[in-house]
């Protein structure tokens, strides 16, 4: 363990290193800052599990999430950003520098910190799915679909990530089956046009799981309707979780100003945070839209934010 503080603290600390983390990175670097960017748990965001991007602007066909984010990274890298695999684990806000320990207890100080951990799968807190996640349960089609080649498997979801999750399956699975405890799905039309027409899906609607059942590995769902309340058993050999995201605040609980959901608050019409001298960009202070570009588009916004406050109180306490 090294608890020495170093000599002088850091301008700049990014934590997260998806779209907005690059993005800040990107314009501190430019800004004639030298940013330090930590990767955190999962390298690249959300992007790193998303296959065909079709809404990021500039490129006229698909491209793939995991290649989008390695450019951003690559870019981030060229103007000088100084990128580091490793995951902050403690924070300390109530004192200026800012005080960040990663996860192996290792301190550095920082003047600013941007906050772009972004968000983490949900899931339904079934205890049978936390015993069989690995084995046949899973939160993410693009890293498992393999496994399930010419099988039956269901998605839980009805939003933009249930709907994609369900069509990469479709490549992969025999047969998808869509479980949403609503009548209507609440993706953006054109994925749902898309979900609603392939002959692979079959969506059940008003639907929800009671239980995910098997010995070793999944085996089936126990599923229930909302309206009726009748209950029966579905057999799959694999059951997605898509029900959305939660942000990946924990770390600064009780630090900063967050609402009831864990997504920090900010200034309006900017990124600054409760604790001057915090910024948050993308997913974190975005309940709304949570795209990629405009995680990117928050990222610059940081980035500047941060760079302004660094110019007014690059030493002293700002109180």
């Amino acid at each position: 363990m090294n608890n020495n503080t170093p000599p002088h603290p850091l301008d700049m600390l990014i934590l997260g290193s998806g779209p907005a983390g690059c993005s800040a990175a990107i314009y501190a670097a430019r800004a004639g800052l030298t940013p330090h960017l930590w990767s955190g748990l999962q390298p690249g965001g959300q992007l790193t599990i998303t296959t065909d991007v079709e809404n990021y602007p500039g490129f006229a066909e698909p491209i793939m999430g995991p290649w989008l984010v390695e450019q951003m990274a690559l870019q981030a890298s060229r103007v000088g950003v100084v990128s580091e695999e490793r995951i902050a684990d403690r924070v300390d806000l109530s004192s200026y520098p800012f005080a960040v320990f990663d996860d192996n207890q290792n301190l550095i100080t920082t003047k600013s910190i941007i906050i772009a951990t972004g968000s983490k799968a949900r899931w339904l807190g079934l205890e049978n799915e936390t015993r069989l996640r690995g084995k046949g349960v899973s939160g993410c089609a693009t890293c498992d679909g393999f496994f399930f080649r010419n099988q039956i498997v269901g998605v839980v979801g009805g939003g933009n990530t249930a709907a994609e999750e369900a069509l990469f399956l479709t490549k992969h699975a025999e047969k998808v089956v869509l479980i949403h405890r609503r009548d209507s799905l609440r993706a953006e039309h054109l994925l749902s046009s898309r979900v609603l027409n392939n002959p692979k899906i079959e969506i059940l609607w008003n639907t929800r799981v009671l239980d995910v059942l098997g010995t070793h590995t999944l085996e089936s769902v126990l599923l229930e309707n909302t309206q009726s309340k009748a209950q029966h058993t579905l057999n799959l050999q694999g059951l997605f979780i898509a029900i959305g995201h939660d942000p990946a605040t924990s770390l600064f609980q009780k630090q900063i100003h967050m609402d009831e959901d864990g997504y920090i608050i900010t200034s309006p019409h900017s990124t600054h945070t409760s604790v001057k001298g915090v910024f948050a960009a993308g997913d974190v202070a975005d309940k709304n839209y949570r795209q990629a570009v405009t995680a990117a588009g928050t990222g610059c916004m940081a980035a500047l934010d941060a760079a302004q406050f660094l110019e007014h109180f690059n030493a002293p306490h700002p109180s």
